[in-house]
């Protein structure tokens, strides 16, 4: 009884593959890129910026400098999430822009 209580897996480590299979296979819209956004950076993050794919390029309007240069910081990890999460090239450069307000 032991041998499958040590060999399962807790269902938190099996939802980050089976999020990317279904938006993978969702047809590309602005929900789900906004979706995935989220996803990617966490709802601190995503309530301060904005997004939007174009062509190959995810635009970021960031609320601040500060966050601007956040998501500067992080964008090879968050370029590597999207791509998990819509399938590789789906997103190609990341462009960061601070909002005018």
């Amino acid at each position: 009884m032991n041998d499958k209580i040590e060999s399962m897996r807790p269902l938190s480590s099996a939802l980050p593959g089976a999020l990317a299979e279904l938006l993978r296979g969702a047809p590309l819209s602005p929900g789900k890129v906004a979706f995935a956004w989220r996803a990617a950076v966490g709802p601190a993050l995503e309530r301060e910026t904005s997004v939007r794919l174009e062509g190959g390029t995810l635009i970021v309007d960031a609320a601040t400098r500060q966050w601007a240069s956040e998501v500067r910081r992080a964008s090879s990890t968050i370029l590597r999430r999207m791509d998990t999460l819509l399938g590789p090239d789906t997103v190609k450069e990341l462009q960061v822009r601070e909002r005018r307000t």
